[in-house]
């Protein structure tokens, strides 16, 4: 796989997020997916990753933005950074309580590319920064 057509496929997924096109966002993923989840732990395989996502779009409304993507010249790995502009809708279990709050975080991930589909996925950002803001 090319960097270039790494570069689309990292696109693509972004661009489904953004849309709320979970079906395209999911179809994008390796049936063994690894999600290596922000400061916490690793789950395998596109149910679980769609369990995640279902909670996330549950607690959360977020758009991502000033997206850059890299990817390595065979294309086997990819990254992105981008800065989330969020709400916080519902409240999820252990963090501050939910009362509407808005919030910009600047974020990253890191891909692993198999078969033209994201095979890993591994979220940063930092989470003290989010709950200052939200906690504010």
């Amino acid at each position: 796989m090319a960097q270039q057509e790494s570069i689309n496929l990292v696109e693509s997924y972004y661009a489904a997020f953004n849309g709320g096109d979970m079906d395209t966002f999911l179809n994008l993923l390796t049936d063994d997916v690894i999600h290596d989840i922000n400061q916490g732990r690793r789950e395998v395989g596109k149910e679980a990753f769609s369990v995640f996502m279902g909670g996330m779009n549950t607690n959360y409304k977020e758009q991502l933005v000033e997206m850059v993507i890299m990817a390595s010249a065979d294309g086997a790995r990819a990254s992105a950074e981008f800065v989330v502009l969020g709400k916080y809708i519902k409240t999820d279990e252990g963090l501050p309580e939910a009362k509407g709050q808005t919030y910009r975080l600047p974020a990253g991930a890191f891909f692993e590319i198999r078969d033209n589909k994201v095979a890993r996925i591994t979220n940063y950002y930092n989470l003290q920064d989010w709950i200052d803001q939200v906690s504010a």
